[in-house]
């Protein structure tokens, strides 16, 4: 996928967790995000004050929030929230890029942290929900060795994670998440 025939801005910004005195830029970001990625990111086209709401309860719950930082803005965000009625330790991980950064890799990069970061709490399953019209989304989830299946109108992905990196990798490929395995990448990337 090409960007536009303009000459993309260079991306200066740098992918971190985002600590709790972030919870008012991530909040911020998920306000500004367009018609289109409100309803990529929630399934549906939400109004502010839920998405307020939420990004308020993501911080009070503890989910873990990795985001894409440039200067005072976070512009891109994914998220892992603990599932903890399921047996396995299984987390749900969600995505969102402002739409003049995306296809520009970003999403990718953070998903690729935010599976560093569940392999070290220790989960052994990711889901992601979306939307069946959410290519850009299902072609990151199949870049990770995602399962796709559709249920109720709405694309499940499933990712298991090696129980153990360690022993079957040997060293560390820090350019890749621990546990999953490589996959060629797709043409659609966020």
């Amino acid at each position: 996928m090409h960007h536009n025939a303009s000459c993309p801005v260079p991306l200066t910004g740098t992918i971190r967790q985002l600590r709790p005195s972030d919870l008012p830029r991530f909040r911020e970001h998920l306000l500004r995000l367009d018609a289109a990625s409100r309803r990529d990111r929630f399934n549906g086209s939400l109004n502010d004050k839920f998405i307020a709401a939420y990004a308020d309860r993501c911080f009070a719950d503890g989910a873990t929030v990795i985001g894409y930082v440039d200067g005072e803005k976070v512009l891109g965000a994914a998220e892992l929230h603990e599932r903890p009625e399921l047996a396995e330790p299984t987390g749900e991980i969600a995505f969102s890029v402002e739409c003049e950064l995306q296809n520009r890799r970003i999403g990718g990069q953070l998903f690729a942290r935010l599976i560093a970061n569940a392999r070290g709490l220790g989960y052994t399953r990711l889901l992601v929900t979306t939307h069946p019209q959410n290519e850009a989304m299902k072609a990151l989830a199949r870049r990770f060795n995602a399962r796709l299946t559709f249920e109720a109108g709405e694309t499940v992905g499933v990712i298991e994670l090696d129980r153990s990196p360690f022993a079957e990798h040997g060293a560390v490929d820090l350019h890749r998440p621990f546990g999953v395995s490589p996959v060629r990448y797709g043409q659609a990337a966020l």
